[in-house]
């Protein structure tokens, strides 16, 4: 499976990649994160138990990395959920390089059908999410496999 770290200001999260379920979203994520396109990058939205949002190059929700992909929309992830990471777009198949990690399922449903999920983070990491706000930082992201094993999610403990 593939995974990717964050290394933020706040600390590490890591998040399994949706490899089969929106292939063209991770593989342009991959691409970017293999330029560093992402160091650096601050979250510049933060919606309280909403939504924070990152991937802008300008730090304002205006950039993105010069080129659109399209949406992904019909497999069986494909729901928005507490630590679900989603494209952030302007329209249909207008996805480039800004996203957001979902903070609370029932703020975000609305976003189903509309906006690609590309990943959901492991249960290392909810701590980090939590404490996240505008203006921190991805220090960088970094790649990897690790073997797929049976991972109850944070809903699972309640």
């Amino acid at each position: 499976m593939k995974v990717a770290r964050f290394h933020t200001s706040k600390g590490l999260m890591e998040f399994e990649l949706y490899e089969n379920d929106a292939p063209g979203t991770v593989e342009n994520f991959c691409d970017l994160v293999n330029q560093e396109f992402y160091n650096g990058l601050i979250f510049h939205q933060y919606i309280p138990d909403t939504l924070i949002q990152t991937g802008c190059p300008n730090g304002d929700g205006t950039g993105g990395p010069g080129y659109f992909i399209k949406c992904e929309l019909k497999g069986k992830k494909q729901f928005h959920d507490k630590g679900v990471l989603s494209m952030a777009n302007s329209g249909r198949d207008t996805n480039g390089s800004q996203f957001i990690i979902c903070l609370d399922q029932a703020n975000v449903k609305h976003l189903d059908g509309n906006h690609t999920c590309f990943g959901k983070l492991r249960k290392t990491g909810f701590e980090v999410l939590s404490k996240l706000r505008r203006f921190d930082v991805i220090e960088s992201i970094e790649l990897g496999e690790i073997e797929e094993v049976f991972e109850m999610n944070e809903r699972d403990y309640q």
